[in-house]
């Protein structure tokens, strides 16, 4: 089997050893009913993304138009059409992490990254996204990395915050502060 290059890695796979590995795949969801999202997902997960040849081989092989695939990935925010990073960093703009700074944490992550929400960095290792809340007011602001919660976090802390997943010394599981 050839080997994936994954959204994080040097030289992304071509379309076409995508949609070889893809067929399969698809070929598990053609006919189960509401299997469009899953197998989305699924293919973002292999390709850390979903590129329009991707999308249009899924709508032809589910036999539905590509404009009902791509409506489906631009809904949801989940989905990506462009590479992400590998490390997905979420900033909570709900009312309590909004009021509480958010929006300085989210300011000074696009400057040190130097990127805007929704891009990735030249290197693919981050990636910037908003969120509406995490359901964590009281920790406000909070920021999440992947799956990990960051609590209260400064403007001043970005830099230390981030080391460790530059460094790929990411610390798995549990909140952080």
């Amino acid at each position: 089997m050839a080997e994936t290059a994954c959204a994080c890695c040097e030289a992304p796979p071509t379309d076409e050893e995508m949609l070889r590995q893809l067929d399969p795949i698809i070929g598990d969801y053609v006919s189960t009913p509401g299997g469009l999202i899953p197998l989305l997902q699924i293919s973002q997960n292999l390709f850390g993304y979903l590129p329009e040849a991707v999308m249009k081989r899924i709508a032809e092989r589910m036999d539905k138009p590509y404009s009902e695939v791509a409506g489906v990935v631009s809904f949801y925010s989940f989905f990506s059409t462009v590479p992400r990073g590998k490390h997905v960093i979420r900033v909570c703009l709900g009312t309590a992490c909004y009021v509480r700074g958010g929006k300085e944490v989210l300011d000074a992550l696009k400057k040190h990254l130097e990127i805007d929400v929704g891009q990735t960095t030249e290197d693919r290792q981050f990636s910037l996204d908003v969120g509406r809340c995490f359901g964590a007011c009281g920790l406000a602001p909070v920021v999440m990395i992947g799956d990990d919660v960051h609590q209260r976090v400064k403007p001043s802390k970005i830099q230390s915050m981030l080391a460790a997943y530059r460094a790929d010394g990411r610390q798995e599981g549990g909140n952080r502060s």
